[in-house]
């Protein structure tokens, strides 16, 4: 049994994990560190899925590396120029050398009185076990094993193919076939186009509530511009910060005026659609406020494009039950199709599916509070990856990171043996994922809480962010232990804080 101990152990080798290992190795030199990834390759969630048109949901400059230019053509870039990007990165920085792949960690289990972290593994080689003396949850926040799907009625009398795009099937052809997408966020209106560009006869998107649609250029001119700059890293560096105050710009215009931020979303697809048959203002109208759900970027207009075609079109309706030739809706229409596409959207999962526990006691995530957006109350030397829901996951994965690194060194310049935060005063409780997705509110329960003052605070604004995690110090609201105190972690509180609240 593998019984190595490393000073970090990295759950996934996807962008968040890659960043935070370059982040490591050169703000802690000299510390050992393990990559831990599940799959056969890195790259995470660009390397999972295969569907036809993957695509970035925001641009690359917030999404890529901050310290590794962009230099593709694409803004907006495809999957596979995304997954090709991370493993020259990995590779260029020795990244590569530190990952075990075809490994899941399955549990992690902290004590006190070692100051350790002891991480049960399960690979091809049968289970074995690392230690580390601290533990940096790069993994994401949905499950790599299964996607959400509804338990429609009447599902086994299709006689088409069903398919989920988390599982896109290498050989499948979509060529004269009448082929239906479920949903209307982000995948279902990359899926459209896509398939519609594959040869489909037809591709109908069955919506049950619409999304706000924005199309973006798929290359920025500006940006473009901007990197005939002498310097790579300086113009990726002016696009980066460029970009992400647009998208906070565009974040705090649209929930505080929402009703003109509505009219300007909304308009966009008239305009694009205005002679269309395909256009009818309920397929655009969502009964939301922007941004209570992520809005969907399309490069280039390519979901109007199909649009006005003919080769696509939208239904918005609830569904009844799958039928024989296809799907009929709650009013009565039959929906023909040859293959049925169920882009509904994802299971939410913190950790990769490990468990955790602290002295033995079980870490339900759902109890902890947040501290600088990336620790959890009581849970000693370690960190965890969670991005923002308005903008680039990139952009608070990087700044979670650096925040590691600098607690990192506060316990071991310091001589502790361990640190973990602790809530001081009282806190009000809200969900990490402030959205009305139902991807999120299906797990509202099990993420971890912000609270509603700093160091608790979980703000989606990067500038703010940035400007306040440069100066945060990791001793606020921590708690640090030397060799041979008996203090140990206390449990979670904000389960503990809903709890008297509701009472």
């Amino acid at each position: 049994m593998d019984s190595a101990h490393y000073d970090v152990v990295i759950v996934g080798a996807g962008i968040s994990g890659i960043g935070a290992a370059y982040r490591l190795q050169t703000e802690c030199p000299g510390l050992s560190y393990l990559i831990v990834e599940g799959r056969g390759s890195v790259g995470g969630t660009w390397d999972l899925f295969k569907y036809p048109g993957l695509r970035s949901d925001s641009d690359m400059f917030t999404l890529g590396f901050p310290f590794e230019p962009w230099r593709g053509e694409k803004s907006i870039a495809d999957g596979a120029d995304i997954l090709q990007y991370i493993k020259d990165t990995t590779a260029k920085y020795g990244i590569d050398e530190r990952i075990r792949l075809n490994t899941k960690v399955t549990h992690a289990s902290w004590s006190s009185e070692d100051a350790s972290w002891t991480i049960d593994l399960a690979g091809g080689d049968g289970p074995s076990q690392v230690t580390a003396g601290f533990c940096y949850l790069a993994s994401g926040y949905y499950s790599y094993d299964e996607g959400y799907t509804p338990d429609f009625p009447g599902r086994e009398s299709f006689t088409g193919q069903v398919v989920h795009p988390q599982f896109w099937p290498e050989d499948l052809d979509v060529t004269g076939k009448r082929v239906v997408v479920i949903g209307s966020g982000a995948t279902a209106i990359t899926l459209v186009p896509a398939l519609a560009d594959r040869g489909a006869e037809h591709v109908t998107m069955l919506q049950r509530t619409p999304s706000y649609i924005l199309a973006l250029p798929g290359k920025d001119p500006v940006a473009d511009l901007v990197r005939r700059l002498p310097s790579d890293k300086v113009a990726h560096s002016v696009n980066r910060w460029s970009n992400a105050v647009k998208a906070v710009g565009f974040y705090q215009f649209a929930r505080r005026m929402p009703g003109i931020a509505t009219k300007a979303l909304t308009g966009g697809a008239r305009r694009a659609l205005v002679d269309a048959p395909a256009y009818d203002p309920k397929h655009f109208q969502p009964p939301y406020k922007p941004w209570d759900q992520r809005v969907c970027f399309i490069p280039d207009g390519d979901l109007f494009t199909a649009l006005r075609s003919g080769d696509a079109s939208i239904v918005t309706d609830t569904i009844d039950a799958f039928v024989p030739e296809g799907i009929r809706t709650s009013s009565g229409e039959v929906v023909q199709a040859d293959i049925v596409v169920t882009a509904t959207g994802l299971n939410l999962q913190i950790g990769g599916g490990a468990t955790l526990d602290v002295d033995g006691e079980k870490v339900d995530f759902g109890d902890h509070f947040v501290y600088r957006g990336c620790m959890l109350e009581g849970v000693p030397n370690a960190a965890m990856a969670i991005g923002y829901t308005n903008a680039s996951w990139t952009l608070r994965a990087d700044l979670s990171a650096q925040f590691f690194c600098r607690f990192v060194r506060q316990v071991r310049d310091n001589g502790y043996a361990f640190g973990f935060p602790r809530v001081s005063g009282s806190l009000t409780p809200s969900p990490v994922l402030d959205l009305s997705s139902g991807y999120v509110q299906r797990s509202v329960e099990e993420l971890p809480r912000r609270g509603d003052k700093a160091p608790w605070l979980v703000r989606q604004n990067y500038v703010l962010d940035a400007l306040d995690m440069k100066r945060a110090k990791p001793t606020d609201d921590m708690r640090f232990v030397r060799p041979g105190e008996s203090i140990r972690p206390g449990a979670g509180t904000a389960r503990r804080t809903r709890d008297t609240a509701s009472a």
